[in-house]
């Protein structure tokens, strides 16, 4: 069972990018803090990558290490954190890029409302940085940090969707970039957590990942980037042979994020 709150990440990347954590942000997570201080990294990365796939467990990750090798080999820092209940999309994403709690940032069930409190967003923004989301339109991502004066990307296929991310690595025009895949998450639903096409979907994830890291470390050689492999919440299985998410248990609620600098 991990025990860190997911809470603790916004605090931590900002602490990467030497910008004032937003407002009601947990303190700053200790581990991903020393991975940055050994590295010397500490407030000089002036780019932050986040690939934010969906539902990945951390049971899933650790039963299934082949099918995200690419992963652990290019983002060595592995991070375990616990989610927020409930363990649905909206409401984690909520507390990762803001630092808070649900019900501080306000979303305590799958809705979809702008948050309005602070966010990492801002705080980059305040910084004079520049921001992108990158998501298929009508998913979380692509609705709760909206009304900012900030770049957004949405596409109906996740293949626009990564296209247009790597089109923003080659373009190096942004600060921060946020890049959300639901494949695994829509293809668990469906089929089961370790159905063949589900765990095809996490090899897909990997492999995407690798192609992000592969641009960013020939086309960002000016830079010093912070790369993370961060998803949202786990999963488990339900009567039918679908899968599920959203309980107070550790299938749904522990994930083990991975992040490098390059």
């Amino acid at each position: 069972m991990n025990t860190t709150s997911l809470d603790t990440l916004c605090a931590a990347l900002c602490y990467a990018a030497g910008v004032d954590a937003p407002k009601q942000a947990a303190d700053a997570n200790a581990a991903l803090c020393a991975y940055l201080d050994a590295q010397g990294a500490a407030g000089k990365c002036d780019r932050i990558f986040m690939y934010n796939p969906d539902a990945v467990a951390h049971w899933i990750s650790d039963k299934y290490p082949d099918f995200i090798a690419e992963v652990k080999k290019l983002a060595p820092q592995a991070l375990p954190l616990k989610a927020v209940m409930p363990s649905v999309t909206p409401v984690c994403f909520g507390t990762m890029y803001t630092g808070a709690q649900p019900e501080v940032h306000g979303i305590r069930s799958y809705t979809k409302p702008v948050i309005t409190i602070d966010t990492i967003f801002d705080a980059m923004l305040r910084a004079g940085k520049k921001c992108a989301i990158v998501c298929t339109d009508g998913d979380s991502l692509s609705r709760i940090y909206n009304e900012r004066d900030m770049d957004y990307f949405y596409y109906p296929t996740l293949d626009e969707v990564n296209a247009k991310a790597a089109e923003l690595i080659l373009e190096d025009k942004h600060d921060l970039i946020v890049v959300y895949n639901g494949n695994y998450d829509s293809t668990m639903h469906r089929w089961g957590t370790e159905h063949p096409l589900s765990l095809g979907a996490l090899r897909a994830n990997s492999h995407t990942f690798a192609m992000f890291e592969a641009l960013i470390r020939s086309h960002w050689q000016n830079h010093k980037t912070l790369l993370g492999f961060a998803m949202d919440h786990g999963c488990h299985d339900i009567d039918g042979g679908c899968g599920s998410h959203g309980l107070d248990m550790d299938e749904d609620l522990d994930i083990l994020h991975f992040y490098s600098i390059i």
